[in-house]
């Protein structure tokens, strides 16, 4: 591994039970790798529970970690926000709820020698029945329009250079899972390298996920139709 220096970020969204855990979880990570500075950002989309002052405790409690607070602006203003405010090259994001195994972090940092990009796949994807059929349906239709190669393009565990970030932005998508595929799709247009490598997918350990909403996901196709007819 050649990063000594990293950025974490978190997109959290009413997770008031289960940021503590995912935190404490990637803090006990990163201090057994090989960095000589690290940072945890905290990225709160408007939450409407009390996940505002939780991920405050946390920052408290971590000199290292950080809480920056947006009115509700969506999965990808979250991810937009998190890009933003990291200041290390290499930037990790994972889910605030708990679904991924962060010290799996060590698969994307051994893929970095090579590549500029590296996404995730959930080898075995812990969802219900519905987000897996609207999954593939978004995998599917990204890949018939791009020909994206990754296999799971909306995992939610990736690792970014700054560099890819600069060169492509400014990013539009707000809400839903477009920011993946803008990203992934302009990283590639703009020859930097794509790896992949399968993680670990559990189920959430309290609450229920906000991604599938029909208004959400009409508004991705439309934008992913929008950034296909943009840059054909």
């Amino acid at each position: 591994m050649k990063v000594d220096k990293l950025s974490v970020f978190f997109p959290v969204y009413n997770e008031e039970k289960n940021i503590s855990v995912t935190v404490e979880k990637a803090v006990a990570v990163l201090k057994k790798l090989p960095l000589k500075e690290y940072e945890i950002i905290l990225v709160d989309d408007g939450s409407k529970d009390s996940t505002p002052q939780v991920v405050d405790e946390l920052a408290r409690t971590y000199k290292f970690t950080r809480a920056v607070h947006q009115e509700n602006g969506g999965y990808g203003m979250a991810l937009r926000t998190g890009f933003s405010n990291a200041k290390y090259d290499w930037i990790v994001y994972t889910d605030a709820d708990g679904q991924f195994d962060f010290s799996q972090v060590t698969k994307l940092l051994d893929k970095i020698e090579s590549a500029d990009v590296v996404y995730g796949y959930r080898i075995k994807r812990n969802d219900n029945l519905v987000r897996i059929v609207a999954g593939w349906g978004w995998k599917m239709t990204t890949k018939v329009l791009f020909g994206v190669p990754v296999k799971d393009v909306d995992c939610g565990f990736k690792i970014v250079n700054k560099k890819v970030l600069d060169k492509i932005s400014p990013l539009q998508s707000t809400r839903g899972g477009m920011i993946n595929a803008e990203l992934v799709v302009k990283a590639r247009k703009a020859g930097f390298k794509i790896d992949q490598v399968g993680v670990d997918h559990f189920p959430r350990m309290s609450g229920r996920s906000t991604g599938v909403n029909f208004k959400v996901i009409v508004q991705s196709y439309l934008d992913l139709f929008k950034l296909w007819y943009k840059i054909r």
